[in-house]
Parts: C-alpha cells; sequence; structure tokens
C-alpha cells in the first residue's frame, strides 16, 4: 500500500483525498520508485476540474516527481536499484509516497541538483527549455514579454531568455512579485494590476512591439497579448490559469499584421525517449552553469494538497511549489 492522493470526481480542492492505495509490483518496462518530492504545477487544477481529463476515473494527479528506484521490472535497461530519478511530463500518478512508472520516462538526477531541485525544475524548466529553444528561438538583442514572470515557469524563462541575451518583459500582480522578477532576469516589469500591458510594451519598445509573447494566463491576458506584438509576432498561449482564451476570429491575426498563434503542450516536445532525455540535459546543464536558479517558494506535506491548490489558484504562490510525502 501507499499513501496517495485520489480524485474519484472532478470539481474543487475538496476533491482530493488522502487515502491508502494498493501498489503492485512493477511490470515489464516499469520500475518502482518511492518519492522524495513532487511537484505542484497549475496543469494539475485542470485535472482536477477536468478542463483536461484524465484518461480514467478515479485517478492520482501529478505530472512530476523525484526519488529513489527501490524495484525493476523485467527489461528495464539503464537503471538500477537505488538510482536517484526524477520526471516531469507524466504519465499521471505523482502525487503519492511510491509509485511504478514506466523506465523510459524516467532521468537521472545529476549528483548537484537535490531531489526537491529535480521534482521543482523537471516539468517547469523543460516546458522553459522548449519555449524559448524550440517553439521561438529566442535571440540576443531580442525583447520578449513573459506573463506570470514570478510564477514556477515563469521565473526560470525570464533567467533563461535573459541569459541569452534577450531583453525580458515581465508582468506580476504586486510589488513584491516585481522586485522578484527582477531579481531573476527581468529588465521591466508591468503591475497589471495597475498599468496597462499594451501600452507599457509599446512605450518600452518604443512601438515596434514584440516578436513573441509567452502567455500562461490565459483569458486576463489574450487581448493585451496580441496587441503587443510586432507584424509577423507570435503569441505562444500555454496555460489558461485565469480561464480559457474566448473565442477570436481568426482573420484579426492579418488585420493585426500577420500575425501567428499556437497552443503547445510540453507532452508533444518530449514524445520520445531521446526527447525527454535532450531536453532535461539543456535544462541540468544551465542549471549547473548557474545562470538560472530553482526558486523552490514553498511546500506543503502531500496530505496537504488542498491547500497547495488553493494558494496556488489564487495567485498565493511564487516560484515552485514542492509536496513532501508524509
Amino acid at each position: 500500500m501507499s499513501k496517495a492522493i485520489l480524485i474519484n470526481e472532478h470539481g474543487a480542492s475538496d476533491k482530493l483525498h488522502y487515502e491508502d492505495v494498493p501498489l503492485q509490483k512493477p511490470t515489464d518496462g516499469e520500475v518502482l520508485i518511492t518519492h522524495q518530492a513532487i511537484g505542484l504545477n497549475f496543469i494539475d487544477v485542470y485535472h482536477r476540474t477536468g478542463l483536461y481529463p484524465p484518461p480514467s476515473l478515479p485517478f492520482i494527479p501529478g505530472m512530476e516527481g523525484a526519488g529513489i528506484i527501490e524495484e525493476l521490472g523485467s527489461k528495464v535497461e539503464g537503471f538500477a536499484v537505488g538510482d536517484r530519478v526524477a520526471y516531469g511530463a507524466g504519465p499521471l500518478g505523482a502525487y503519492a509516497q511510491a509509485r511504478n512508472i514506466t523506465a523510459e520516462r524516467l532521468v537521472k538526477i545529476p549528483d548537484e541538483i537535490s531531489d526537491r531541485e529535480a521534482a521543482a525544475m523537471m516539468l517547469k524548466g523543460m516546458t522553459a527549455e522548449y519555449l524559448i529553444c524550440r517553439t521561438y528561438q529566442v535571440k540576443a538583442g531580442e525583447t520578449i514579454l513573459v506573463h506570470a514572470a514570478s510564477g514556477g515557469v515563469g521565473q526560470i524563462l525570464c533567467q533563461w531568455a535573459s541569459a541569452i541575451g534577450a531583453t525580458v518583459i515581465g508582468t506580476v500582480g504586486n510589488a513584491e512579485k516585481a522586485a522578484k522578477a527582477e531579481k531573476l532576469g527581468c529588465r521591466y516589469t508591468i503591475n497589471y494590476r495597475k498599468e496597462n500591458i499594451e501600452q507599457r510594451v509599446m512605450e518600452i519598445t518604443e512601438g515596434r512591439g514584440l516578436p513573441v509573447v509567452y502567455d500562461s494566463v490565459g483569458q486576463d491576458t489574450f487581448e493585451a497579448s496580441l496587441n503587443c506584438l510586432a507584424a509577423r509576432g507570435l503569441l505562444v498561449s500555454f496555460g489558461q490559469s485565469s480561464g480559457k482564451v474566448p473565442a477570436f476570429d481568426i482573420t484579426r491575426l492579418s488585420q493585426q499584421g500577420s500575425l501567428y498563434i499556437t497552443r503547445p503542450t510540453l507532452m508533444d516536445y518530449v514524445k520520445s525517449s531521446d526527447q525527454l532525455q535532450r531536453s532535461a540535459q539543456a535544462l541540468f546543464d544551465i542549471y549547473k552553469s548557474g545562470k538560472v536558479a530553482i526558486n523552490i517558494g514553498q511546500t506543503y506535506a502531500l496530505s496537504e494538497a488542498r491547500q497547495a491548490h488553493d494558494d496556488l489558484e489564487n495567485r498565493l504562490t511564487t516560484g515552485s511549489t514542492v509536496l513532501i510525502p508524509d
């Protein structure tokens, strides 16, 4: 048996139940790991509410974790009992003391990285990697906009883009978050509660607009994101923490300068084991270089997952959040 968070029906955070669940021996290609730390991400909220439906109910949420291999199933190569491993692109099931997982979805944790850091960086860090290196290849000298700059993905994005040599504008909700964002690579911050995002961007860029906007907020920022783009600019909509982006007339893209828009997900960028390993290695390399720090803003016991979800949804968290099995 293992203690885990189980969801029997979609809904609010009160649908998260801390229970005993059966744990089978690992099958072909699987390993059994005991979690040392589990990453909290907004996609967990989407799964809980049913916005992103899981394969079936009931289910254990969570896409990201770090732990130690306790047992190998047959046909597992490249891993051994005792290895420290992490994952950040699923499959679902991370909110548990222990779990079985397909070995090909794991990466080994370098000695320089702690279990908690690994659990805090895998999903968010690989998301940052594909966003600024592959969805749009950010270049030195460019000016970009990152919404929710003080959030888990936002902090890594800002640092990484700044390390490349880009000028980063970050949106935040208060002065405290602005100060954190500025320390982590933002040349400019915009308090979206007090300032007009589009107006400030045009002031900063002297009316030129931006080649790319990274938007994980969705409904509340979509209009401003489109209006901040230069001709042939790209809006990367990779989340919707404020709600779904409203339907819009696609001809607007031509009317505003032949704009582009994409809605990528990490899972499509790390589908193969090779893609996963390369993305994780790029993340580990820039972390070990000292150019990107991982800020664990808060930790909760796994049994406190309800409170963690409430704080995340109410924008009370900064940086990465980690759940610790108890």
